[in-house]
């Protein structure tokens, strides 16, 4: 199965956030959902189960000049093995104009056993664009292996790349993947990235955030927050507590 799921967004000339462009397919269902304040809010609904083995997802969202734009989802997004042993994507394009502010803060993403799943998330920003993005990965359920998942994490800011980082578990990833340089035995991991043009002036230090996340400046007006917890809600919690310490 292939499918895309389109979002724009445009400031609406009254202090809000109008949404011209909603359009899901297949298993990918967009809604517009309750929000306080200008920004729009918009919830990924999933259809259907998936991704399964082979198909090919795409999310698609553009925060126009001076929209402002939440994103979040529904449930978790689950990694299942399909008819097909080839691999599954899940790709995210975040487009983010001037004077636009996109947060983009889904719920986890589980990597069931036997799957083998393929994300790619990549945001463009103009130079004065704001980006709130939280990615958060869970590798089994209860008491299960996980699959294979391999994810690649890309912001550029003005054509200046911030962070370019890929991390690749379970079956077939190569080796050391499980060991104390990266998860240490964990089977939760998360990524929260804050783009603020007057991070430029004054960025966060670097510095741990509570036992199981750490903050480090980006170049640019960029910090990222990187947990590493023994399960989802602990990764959860320190993403969440980033977030309000960031304001």
């Amino acid at each position: 199965m292939r499918a895309t799921a389109r979002i724009g967004a445009r400031a609406d000339g009254r202090g809000g956030t109008a949404l011209p462009v909603l359009d899901g397919e297949g298993p990918l269902a967009l809604r517009r959902t309750r929000s306080s304040g200008p920004a729009a809010r918009v919830t990924l609904v999933g259809a259907m189960s998936g991704p399964l083995g082979g198909d090919h997802l795409t999310v698609e969202a553009t925060a126009h000049e001076g929209a402002r734009l939440h994103v979040d989802s529904a449930a978790a997004t689950i990694a299942l093995p399909g008819q097909t042993e080839r691999t599954a994507r899940y790709d995210v394009r975040l487009t983010v104009a001037d004077g636009a502010e996109l947060h983009w803060l889904p719920e986890q993403l589980i990597s069931v056993r036997d799957s083998d799943l393929r994300v790619t998330t990549r945001a463009d920003l103009a130079a004065e664009a704001r980006l709130v993005l939280r990615e958060e990965q869970v590798l089994g359920r209860t008491d299960e292996a996980p699959g294979h998942l391999a994810s690649r994490l890309t912001v550029r800011r003005a054509g200046q790349v911030l962070i370019d980082q890929e991390l690749s578990c379970g079956p077939g990833a190569p080796g050391g993947w499980d060991g104390p340089a990266v998860l240490g035995g964990h089977r939760a991991v998360g990524q929260l990235v804050v783009v603020r043009p007057e991070f430029a002036r004054a960025k966060p230090q670097p510095g741990l955030l509570g036992e199981w996340a750490a903050l480090a400046p980006l170049a640019g007006p960029a910090v990222l927050v990187t947990a590493v917890a023994p399960d989802a809600l602990l990764v959860r919690r320190a993403m969440d507590e980033a977030q309000r310490r960031l304001g």
